[in-house]
């Protein structure tokens, strides 16, 4: 079933909105997530299910086909998905990730060319900028784009890419310039031009059904119109989106830790040991009391920067700090569900071995925990 969790929501739509969220949790999502991960599946039927549903693009204007949902709703929507399957919930984030710098720095001419067709629900997007030697440190990427008579030549390589291979459209930060000038840029590239191509999928811990994969561009002929903004304002709409991207993953490690809780608690009410339900133990309750209170911690943490946000106000350290406390929470209240369940928490026959799995990537991507706390403390002493 979709979570328990009573929600406080701005209005009586964004109730109606999550009750429909639940309901293809329950139809949609938790009856396959087991299989497809299992057999490392790509869920593509059901990003085209939240698609036609509306739900794949809520944190878009509506003049171009989004829901225009607040960040407040949407990210309690992404919560829900993930506590179902958080293949789907991230990648979600993900497709509202590849699609921001278009549809926030974009001009009328490219959202017409690009956005409402990406808004549509039938298309999955894409977010390109690691390379394996240009992680954390993104200012170290080498993936260039050199003007020419047609637009501009793409060439280099992306590394961890969630939907690569997969995905119709890619947001791709490359250097238009050398040296003291790298003129850092986004650009929009779709799938089907000459020159892109894709590695296998990596094979990875937990979150199998999602693809994660290299990116290559092999001059790449884009056109003119397919630079975002403007020359060397791509490390800020990197940036920029990054703060939406970790508030999204804030959200996911919540809806996982949800999950995970209440099957812990559900077995802790149910299963006998010395005559009495193991729920009434000490030992197991304050378990089951740090995991609530963690995820009431990680979920207003998330919320608070998300309300910034729809306030127009800066998030940076918020958003770190949300995926940093949720992302660390969710990897010790998976780890813990284990453990309430004993034997059986190491099986196949709960998720919760699954659950365990999954999270540790969150931890990882969209900046590890250590440089969020990187981030964090450069805004309370400066560099």
């Amino acid at each position: 079933m979709a979570t328990t969790v009573e929600r406080v929501l701005p209005d009586e739509e964004s109730a109606d909105l999550l009750e429909l969220v639940r309901d293809v949790c329950d139809g949609e999502l938790i009856p396959k997530a087991a299989e497809y991960e299992r057999e490392e599946r790509f869920p593509r039927e059901v990003f085209t299910t939240l698609g036609r549903s509306g739900l794949l693009t809520l944190s878009h204007d509506v003049a171009w086909g989004g829901g225009g949902v607040k960040q407040e709703v949407y990210l309690q929507v992404i919560e829900e998905l993930s506590a179902a399957w958080v293949t789907v919930g991230m990648g979600t984030s993900v497709h509202a990730l590849g699609t921001h710098a278009l549809a926030k720095y974009g001009d009328e001419a490219q959202k017409e060319k690009w956005l409402r067709d990406s808004l549509s629900g039938e298309r999955l997007n894409a977010y390109c900028l690691s390379e394996l030697e240009a992680g954390s440190d993104a200012a170290a990427l080498k993936t260039m784009a050199t003007p020419n008579a047609d637009g501009w030549l793409l060439k280099g390589s992306k590394a961890w890419i969630t939907h690569g291979g997969v995905a119709d459209n890619y947001t791709v930060a490359a250097r238009t310039g050398e040296g003291d000038d790298p003129g850092f840029a986004m650009f929009w590239v779709p799938a089907d031009l000459p020159g892109v191509s894709f590695g296998e999928p990596e094979k990875k811990m937990g979150m199998r059904g999602s693809h994660t994969a290299q990116v290559h561009f092999d001059n790449v002929q884009l056109p003119a119109d397919a630079l975002l903004g403007v020359r060397g304002q791509g490390m800020k709409m990197a940036l920029d989106a990054l703060n939406y991207g970790r508030l999204a993953i804030a959200a996911c490690a919540t809806g996982v830790a949800q999950a995970a809780y209440e099957v812990a608690a559900t077995y802790a009410r149910e299963r006998m040991a010395f005559g009495k339900r193991i729920g009434e133990f000490q030992g197991v309750h304050f378990i089951l009391a740090d995991m609530a209170t963690s995820i009431a911690a990680a979920r207003n943490l998330y919320l608070a920067g998300a309300r910034r946000l729809d306030l127009g106000l800066p998030v940076i350290s918020d958003a770190a700090m949300a995926k940093l406390f949720a992302t660390d929470a969710a990897m010790q209240i998976t780890t813990d569900a284990v453990q309430v369940l004993g034997g059986a928490g190491y099986t196949e026959d709960f998720p919760v071995e699954r659950y365990m799995r999954e999270v540790k990537v969150l931890q990882i991507l969209e900046g590890t925990n250590q440089i969020q706390r990187t981030v964090i403390g450069r805004a309370i002493v400066g560099r």
